[in-house]
């Protein structure tokens, strides 16, 4: 184990692990990755029982190579300094699992696959695709992640994923090279912000189906704590894709649809709610030609809202950017 190599270039697959409070799992969570992996990054954030020392003592997968942060992070933190170091050492696919023993690193291959076929540029667990299987997940956190995922599904503008905050994930190296290191939430956030950074590249993200696997961690995300501060953060991130995709990088009639319909939808319901207000104060009744100057434009500027949700849903990447991006840095190298 060496914590400041940076030799043997062509890494191959590298695997992240970021450890904070995982001293009771992460030998075991090592010891079951297997061989189709090169390297193997553990990122000690600063943890309180010392994570990267033990496992330099405890540990003897030459693999293996600890990084330590000189002060805690979070997980985006971690990972996003994990992912910088495989990236310079050559590494061609880095996945990402946790230290706690939840995610099975008999999957790696699985994850993967898509992406050394050419079918996707990022791949993320889904714990949800075997509905018999996720009767093992607390009740309380199926609730949370349900949400949390009609969230990210607006935010990140993958409408075809699920379970968002599941960090069992594998990316191209050269897509983790144009990710905006210092921007990406560092602690709970992560995961759904790693998804909105994807889109904004047009990156190609595929779901890999998996069961939850829990043991005696208790995990520190609390969904009833988060709630608010990651609607908020969604809001933002809705804001910011839907500028970036239909303002600055493109312009389509969806780019039409969407402000127009939102100014129609409240100006119907405004004039409507004031008139009804104005009538029921006064006792009268309201004028049906005010009922329908109200109800018109209501109508229409929900269609239009409509119509630009059906156009932003089929308008998902299809087409996985790692490998015009490698084209790219072999040009510049």
């Amino acid at each position: 184990m060496d914590e400041n190599n940076t030799g043997n270039r062509g890494a191959g697959i590298a695997v992240v692990i970021p450890c904070y409070k995982v001293r009771k799992h992460i030998l075991g969570v090592i010891g079951e990755i297997g061989p189709e992996v090169s390297r193997i990054y553990v990122v000690d954030d600063c943890c309180p029982e010392e994570s990267g020392t033990f496992v330099e003592v405890n540990c003897k997968d030459e693999r293996v190579h600890v990084i330590r942060m000189p002060k805690n992070q979070g997980v985006g933190g971690a990972v996003m300094t994990g992912y910088s170091r495989a990236v310079d050492e050559g590494a061609d696919i880095i996945v990402k699992l946790d230290g706690d023993g939840q995610m099975d690193p008999s999957l790696i291959p699985g994850f993967v696959a898509p992406i050394t076929s050419g079918e996707a540029d990022y791949t993320k667990g889904n714990r949800f695709f075997n509905l018999e299987k996720i009767r093992a997940m607390p009740k309380v956190r199926l609730f949370g992640n349900a949400v949390l995922s009609f969230m990210t599904k607006f935010s990140s503008g993958y409408w075809d994923l699920f379970d968002p905050t599941n960090g069992y994930t594998a990316i191209h190296a050269d897509v983790a090279r144009y990710l905006p290191y210092d921007k990406i939430s560092r602690r709970y956030f992560f995961e759904t912000d790693m998804l909105f950074r994807l889109n904004t590249l047009r990156a190609v993200v595929v779901d890999i189906p998996m069961d939850a696997r829990y043991g005696d961690e208790i995990s520190s995300l609390k969904i009833s704590k988060v709630v608010g501060e990651f609607f908020v953060k969604h809001v933002r991130n809705f804001i910011k894709r839907i500028f970036y995709n239909y303002y600055l990088r493109d312009m389509s009639l969806a780019s039409i649809e969407l402000p127009l319909g939102l100014l129609l939808f409240a100006f119907g319901i405004g004039f409507g709610g004031w008139h009804w207000m104005y009538a029921a104060r006064e006792g009268i009744t309201t004028p049906a030609g005010t009922v329908m100057l109200s109800a018109f434009p209501a109508l229409i500027g929900l269609q239009l809202i409509l119509a630009f949700l059906a156009y932003d849903i089929s308008s998902l990447p299809r087409r996985p950017i790692h490998q015009k991006l490698h084209k790219r840095n072999a040009v510049r190298r």
